[in-house]
């Protein structure tokens, strides 16, 4: 049985370190609403971005604390969003 972990959006939000990575690209500029906490199933991939540039998820607080298995959220989606792609 999969542990059941739940945040707060507010929570994803505090602990996310999305604009570090190096394929984060502030969406802002392009005329989009900022983005952040893309493995959140309310957010996911990304509107804007579209270059793979390195992946710093696996040193999130919210992948850990939430125990995710997937990486690179912005381009391909929350967790449940890659669980289900891979169904």
């Amino acid at each position: 049985m999969e542990k059941s972990i739940k945040l707060e959006q507010q929570e994803f939000l505090r602990l996310c370190i999305c604009e570090r990575c190096p394929t984060y690209s502030d969406c802002s500029k392009k005329g989009f609403t900022r983005e952040m906490a893309f493995c959140s199933e309310k957010i996911g991939k990304s509107k804007c971005i579209s270059q793979q540039r390195g992946c710093i998820c696996g040193a999130c607080p919210v992948k850990q604390k939430m125990e995710f298995k997937n990486f690179y959220f912005c381009m391909l989606g929350s967790e449940e969003q890659q669980n289900r792609k891979k169904k």
